[in-house]
């Protein structure tokens, strides 16, 4: 089967190295790819925004099989092109459409929509940029922690938690006036704030028929102890021990259920992953967001627990039948450690060479934001590996990937050294 995954990140090399495992002969292409997936796939040098060489690469390679990664070429409608295109419509594809995708497109719209279909999350008021006035008048009226999220995508950096009024007050400007995030925080929702602790929730959904995969947890702050600036992600555990059975009956009941129910009801075309954010609060969950994709770091320890075939899985899903599939998941714990470039996330340089890679490791090695140059693996990108391992006990698996991190160097390299502290 011809196979084609779109995005650059740990996520598709993680995807690739699971439809590898397949008893079913594939040929797996990746746009655009890194140095990973090079071992794995063809990779083609095109952009994800670049609708129009994706259908040359889908018709030039026969593809058949069709899985959008990142979150940017569902929201900008990728699904939607090829099945309005009647020249490749009839690739199977696994990726909502572009309205299912405002899920994660559009903080405001999510929230309307949870508060429709009475899933329980955090109140919130949603502030334009001819509306600055009413929004730092808001926040002089509510309790810190003030939660500002930008309304589009910001590479998981969008979301602002301040402690002082001014700050916030300062922040909310920089985001409605200053583009601090650009277009995406032209509109801005201020959020209550929820004390808890979080974990991620992935789906597996055909439009009818949807299957739970592993639950996670993910770090998103740069620094030890959750501090600093947020990240796409700097590590991740699965499963997560303090979800439990009734915990999980709870989110089963409040939360998946109603969104999955509302997403058929509002008639959204949406056939793919769907990650929902929740938060325990006093034993209570409440969504905080929604991602119409696959996590990343979180993939990288969600696909090893499966146990069953992935491609099979992507096929049903993308043909309606995910009813056929029984999920059958290893009970090993994982953890995944992420090596980021210094300075990371605000600038930092690319090019560094990386040594250690071919030495035998107690780990499984993801790339994210690397490229081969000759005989040389380089950095490409704030966040560079996934350095996976597994055990029966967290801190035996949390050990073996800092053991293989201690045998892998760059220059500036950097990672969290309390991944898991909190479980």
């Amino acid at each position: 089967m011809n196979v084609l995954i779109i995005g650059s990140g740990a996520r598709e090399h993680a995807f690739c190295w699971k439809i590898k495992q397949s008893k079913k002969p594939t040929n797996l292409f990746v746009i655009p790819g890194n140095a990973g997936t090079a071992e794995l796939a063809k990779n083609v040098n095109i952009p994800i925004d670049d609708f129009k060489k994706i259908k040359e690469i889908i018709l030039k390679h026969k593809i058949q099989l069709l899985i959008i990664g990142p979150e940017i070429p569902l929201i900008n409608g990728l699904s939607d092109f090829v099945k309005n295109d009647n020249e490749i419509r009839n690739t199977l594809l696994v990726g909502p459409s572009k309205n299912g995708s405002r899920l994660e497109g559009s903080k405001d719209f999510s929230k309307e929509f949870m508060l429709r279909h009475n899933i329980p999350t955090a109140p919130y008021k949603t502030f334009h940029q001819d509306s600055l006035k009413e929004g730092i008048k808001y926040l002089s009226e509510i309790s810190p922690p003030y939660v500002l999220k930008a309304d589009g995508p910001a590479a998981g950096k969008g979301v602002l938690i301040i402690n002082d009024l001014f700050n916030a007050k300062e922040e909310l400007i920089n985001m409605l006036s200053n583009n601090k995030f650009g277009k995406s925080g032209h509109k801005v929702v201020i959020e209550g704030f929820l004390e808890g602790i979080e974990l991620s929730c992935f789906l597996l959904f055909d439009g009818e028929s949807y299957l739970n995969l592993p639950n996670a947890k993910d770090y998103k702050r740069i620094g030890d102890g959750d501090l600093g600036l947020n990240t796409g992600g700097m590590g991740s555990i699965s499963p997560v021990p303090f979800a439990d059975k009734e915990f999980i009956s709870k989110v089963e009941k409040k939360i998946i259920k109603p969104t999955i129910d509302g997403i058929i009801k509002d008639g959204i075309d949406y056939v793919g992953f769907l990650f929902i954010g929740i938060i325990k609060v006093d034993d209570e969950p409440y969504v905080i967001e929604y991602n119409v994709r696959m996590g990343d770091p979180e993939t990288q320890v969600v696909l090893p627990r499966i146990k069953n075939d992935f491609l099979d899985m992507m096929i049903n899903t993308a043909n309606g039948n995910l009813k056929s599939i029984t999920l059958e998941t290893e009970e090993s714990i994982y953890a995944n450690v992420v090596m980021v470039s210094g300075g990371y996330p605000q600038s930092y340089e690319k090019g560094k060479k990386i040594i250690g890679l071919d030495q035998n490791h107690d780990s499984i090695i993801l790339h994210a934001g690397t490229k081969k140059e000759g005989n040389q693996i380089l950095t490409n990108g704030g966040r560079v590996l996934s350095i996976i391992s597994k055990s029966s006990e967290l801190s035996i698996a949390l050990k073996k990937s800092y053991n293989t991190i201690s045998s892998i160097d760059f220059d500036k390299k950097y990672y969290r050294k309390d991944i898991g502290f909190d479980l």
